[in-house]
């Protein structure tokens, strides 16, 4: 059995499975609901490879081998350039994203439908026994598939991004496309030609590879509007940082997260009412906030003596740790000696934890996917509720009782449903609209400030009275509280979001 065609397998198999990984992930980036775009593009993938299968029955058992090196080529230049390609158009005109999607995922998956049994075909042709073929093929197949299943999250993604990532595939699959036109030349009346075209392919891919960062901040560029300062793509989402005279501004997958003109609003709602139930909290957990602005206001109170920040993603709590305008910012909290920083999944971190807190704030990115809708469910809470003191408070971001009431209140039932006394509030930010807010202990205990022991930039008696006040367009939705098994929470958010979009 020729080993060049066994280690084409290989790669192919790694190429097949690489650009199925890269468009999923690129579109929930891109298009938010990570499992629903997983779960439809491997659906159509597998669809399309059930096509490209069927068609290679009509290619002859002359031309596979040629037949092969050709879709080689053709996958090498349409998967390579699909991430890039993807990119441009969702800066450049949303509308037609979604259809461009699919439909090169439907190409992708029938050209690499074709590839497998061609292989199998050309190793049968030269009278290798068909059991040996079978074994060795889907051998070498799945371990491909590993090795990028692996390769791409951990390395690829966080280093090369999506763009170069996909082009590094397409430069792959043809490279395996010129190295078996050489090795079989003999066989190949169209050698020259198809090597001609090949290096045509792999110079474009090159080209390509060495100018798609470039390429991509300026789709971005016109995506976000103002000037993109910073961007980069964690193994968790991707992260971009845009900045416009004094509005600095932070996305994440494409949502904005706060912008520095009215964050102090949210910031000051979040974190100063919770603080203000105990004025002697000394020990604070804080799930989220990885940007330092909500450690910032905690650090306002002298008598805090430990802020535990528990944050997924490392590269969002680098970049504020060490950029100049950031540290600004958060007033160089994440550097704070009183801070420390676990980069860890909250959810684990409590699990395996046994530390007690006055204070639990939990700042997470709303709940638009199922990994982030177990954040904010029953199991959730009651393990949040098991680090808290007797006497202590938490509070969660809980999005917009206004554009999302159903999401909002389902928050508000979870809490309950971990049996927890709960207090909603809201206040408006420019930037998002109404916001809103859950206070929640054992006790049912709570306190409305009057006044704040720190200084503030927003809130005084009056707005913090308003904000306890739901007026009848906000009032409290009959729904459901979200259970792991269910993830009611995503399914009202969507729906709540779909609404307002209409």
């Amino acid at each position: 059995m020729n080993p060049a065609l066994i280690v084409s397998v290989f790669v192919v198999a790694s190429c097949g499975l690489a650009y199925e990984l890269i468009m999923a992930a690129l579109a929930s980036y891109l298009l938010g609901d990570s499992i629903l775009q997983f779960s439809s593009i491997i659906g159509v993938y597998m669809f399309a490879m059930g096509i490209g299968a069927h068609l290679t029955r009509y290619i002859s058992d002359r031309d596979a081998l040629s037949r092969f090196i050709d879709i080689e080529i053709l996958v090498g230049i349409v998967g390579g350039v699909s991430a890039l390609l993807l990119f441009v158009l969702f800066g450049f005109s949303a509308a037609p994203f979604r259809s461009v999607l699919y439909g090169l995922v439907l190409i992708i998956g029938i050209i690499t439908g074709m590839e497998l049994p061609l292989v199998m075909r050309v190793l049968n042709l030269r009278e290798v026994e068909f059991k040996e073929v079978v074994s060795r093929v889907l051998t070498f197949d799945y371990l491909g598939a590993l090795a990028v299943s692996l390769l791409f999250p951990l390395i690829l993604a966080p280093k090369l991004g999506m763009a170069r990532s996909a082009l590094l595939f397409g430069i792959l699959n043809t490279a395996v496309a010129l190295l078996t036109a050489r090795l079989f030349k003999q066989e190949l009346p169209r050698y020259q030609r198809l090597r001609m075209r090949g290096n045509i392919v792999l110079l474009i891919l090159l080209l390509f590879f060495c100018y798609a960062n470039h390429i991509t901040n300026k789709a971005e560029q016109h995506y976000f509007g103002d000037p993109v300062v910073f961007s980069t793509a964690s193994p968790y989402q991707r992260l971009v940082i845009t900045k416009w005279h004094n509005d600095t501004r932070l996305f994440l997958n494409g949502n904005l997260q706060f912008s520095s003109v009215d964050e102090a609003r949210y910031h000051e709602a979040l974190v100063l009412p919770v603080m203000e139930q105990n004025p002697q909290a000394s020990r604070i957990l804080i799930l989220g906030g990885g940007d330092g602005l909500a450690a910032r206001e905690v650090l306002k109170y002298p008598q805090v003596s430990q802020i535990t920040l528990v944050d997924l993603d490392a590269s969002m709590t680098r970049v504020f740790r060490t950029s100049a305008a950031l540290r600004e910012l958060n007033q160089n909290s994440l550097n704070h000696p009183k801070l420390r920083i676990i980069n860890a999944d909250a959810a684990q971190w409590l699990q395996h934890n046994q530390e007690k807190f006055d204070v639990v704030i939990i700042d997470f990115p709303d709940p638009s996917n199922f990994s982030l809708g177990k954040l904010y469910s029953v199991p959730m809470y009651r393990m949040v509720a098991r680090h808290l003191n007797p006497n202590g408070n938490l509070v969660v971001q809980s999005t917009s009782p206004y554009f999302a009431p159903n999401a909002f209140w389902c928050i508000v039932n979870t809490l309950e449903a971990a049996g927890l006394k709960t207090l909603p509030f809201h206040v408006y930010v420019p930037s998002f609209g109404e916001w809103g807010y859950v206070m929640a202990n054992q006790t049912g205990e709570f306190l409305i400030p009057d006044h704040y022991r720190v200084p503030t930039r927003y809130l005084d008696a009056e707005t913090t009275r308003e904000m306890f006040v739901f007026p009848k367009d906000m009032q409290r939705r009959a729904v459901e509280p979200n259970h792991l098994n269910t993830q009611k929470l995503v399914e009202y958010f969507e729906a709540d979001w779909r609404a307002v979009m209409r």
